[in-house]
């Protein structure tokens, strides 16, 4: 496949079947956005100008107050029929509706509502674009996405444009004029739309973040953030997915298809977005080797993913520039051996921490130039969430829970979110961008200002107080 004209599947088609998929997409170009002969990733990714304002920044913005979240969920496979319990598992937070074209997944969903002692939710099987009548409910607050990739950005957008709240799995677009497009709905519609699953929320991350906001770390100079996970097997597995629409993103686009994971902690860490701002990514790739060696040791002759060729790189590695003269840098690898690491680190003049395993070294604590213990810090640096969960329920080491937890806890309360459009955005612009600077041999490119200019203005984000009416 000629991997200057990257091509996606067919919404209808990545859902429901692997015959026959591999020839059978239609450009990136006309996916979602709405008006057909848009640019491709690359093509998009070199008009980063800042368009006009349409609304009013959503910076500051709290939610309406409630006493009950009403919530709808599109998506039930892995990650939306598990997340459903976290839901269920809330105070004050009811699910009213559920859709996923696969009817048994939709029904068992809705059955763990009823046996949570909810009503029975509202039931959307009527074909891929029955989630739009969810959307239309006049009584949901929030909608979940988590659904292939190809399909947030028109979820997340029917969402906003029916006057709901939405938080969508990551990427939350493949696309940077679908990025402005979500920004642009945000502000216009005064509905948050926010980056979930974003691993702003596990412990370590936590911790990390209050103590940079302490100073532990000194002036802060250079971080790292990865998804480094073999997922050959899971990606090659006839029943995990539904259909093959993971591992084809990978004969599509060279760049980093999961930047989120890694780059949303340091972001947070170094105030990107209240002070500081991406400004900058250079990325590079090794070949496309791992995916075709699995095939050829474990697929049998006849699967339909002989029909594919990879050309996403094994290994990305993108050096991202910030204003201040920072350095993050991404690593993406999910197609060789390699134990999980999302690498996490973060460095500054007074010391550093990495991750997997964690540890520190930070003046003036340490001693004889070895690494100290990290959990010596935990009494005075975890945050006020874990203090108060410390063994939630749920995946991801319970991170996933903390987060639904504390965003549920803003829109009850009327607060203003711990994270916002602006920030899925830019965490989810290397997508695009790490594609087009492999295809241009590692020259930089420029990441837009999602905000229009409020990242200078320092404010609040995921390092959140605790509510006095908690």
């Amino acid at each position: 496949m000629d991997d200057n004209a990257p091509q996606t599947p067919s919404r209808r088609s990545v859902l429901r079947t692997t015959a026959g998929v591999a020839g059978a997409g239609i450009g990136l170009g006309a996916l979602g956005t709405g008006s057909a002969g848009a640019a491709a990733p690359e093509q998009a990714a070199e008009t980063t100008g800042t368009p006009p304002r349409r609304g009013a920044t959503m910076a500051g913005v709290p939610f309406e107050g409630r006493s009950t979240v009403r919530v709808g969920i599109i998506g039930l496979g892995n990650r939306g029929g598990s997340m459903i319990d976290l839901f269920l598992a809330l105070p004050g937070v009811r699910v009213v509706a559920v859709c996923d074209p696969v009817k048994a997944k939709a029904e068992r969903a809705a059955a763990k509502v009823v046996a949570a002692g909810q009503p029975s939710p509202a039931v959307y099987t009527h074909g891929e674009d029955d989630y739009e009548n969810l959307c239309a409910r006049a009584d949901l607050d929030f909608v979940y996405v988590a659904t292939p990739w190809e399909l947030h950005f028109e979820m997340a957008r029917a969402a906003m444009l029916n006057g709901k709240h939405v938080g969508v799995e990551c990427p939350i677009a493949m696309r940077l004029d679908e990025l402005w497009q979500l920004v642009d709905l945000s502000e216009q519609t005064r509905r948050h739309c926010m980056q979930l699953e974003n691993c702003c929320y596990g412990r370590n991350e936590m911790r990390v973040l209050r103590m940079a906001h302490a100073g532990k770390f000194g002036e802060l100079l250079h971080g790292a953030g990865a998804y480094n996970h073999d997922l050959r097997e899971l990606m090659f597995s006839p029943t995990y997915y539904e259909g093959p629409w993971r591992r084809l993103w990978h004969t599509r686009l060279r760049g980093d298809l999961y930047p989120n994971h890694g780059f949303g902690p340091v972001a947070n860490y170094m105030d990107v977005n209240r002070g500081d701002r991406v400004v900058s990514i250079s990325s590079f790739g090794t070949p496309a080797l791992g995916l075709a060696q699995y095939r050829d040791e474990k697929v049998p002759p006849g699967d339909p993913s002989w029909k594919e060729t990879y050309i996403g790189s094994d290994r990305t590695i993108s050096l991202v520039q910030t204003a201040k003269g920072r350095v993050i840098r991404l690593e993406h690898d999910v197609s060789t051996p390699h134990p999980y690491s999302r690498i996490n680190s973060l460095g500054g003049t007074r010391g550093v921490f990495e991750d997997y395993p964690a540890r520190i070294y930070v003046e003036p604590d340490h001693k004889g130039h070895q690494w100290g213990d990290f959990t010596a810090y935990a009494a005075e640096f975890d945050h006020w969430l874990w203090k108060e969960h410390a063994n939630p329920p749920g995946g991801h080491g319970g991170m996933d829970y903390i987060m639904i937890f504390r965003l549920m806890q803003c829109m009850r309360l009327g607060l203003v979110p711990d994270f916002d459009v602006y920030d899925a955005a830019t965490w989810t612009a290397p997508v695009p961008l790490s594609h087009a600077s492999i295809k241009a041999k590692g020259a930089p490119q420029q990441i837009p200002d999602f905000t229009r200019g409020e990242w200078r203005r320092p404010r609040s984000g995921v390092d959140s107080a605790r509510p006095a009416q908690a």
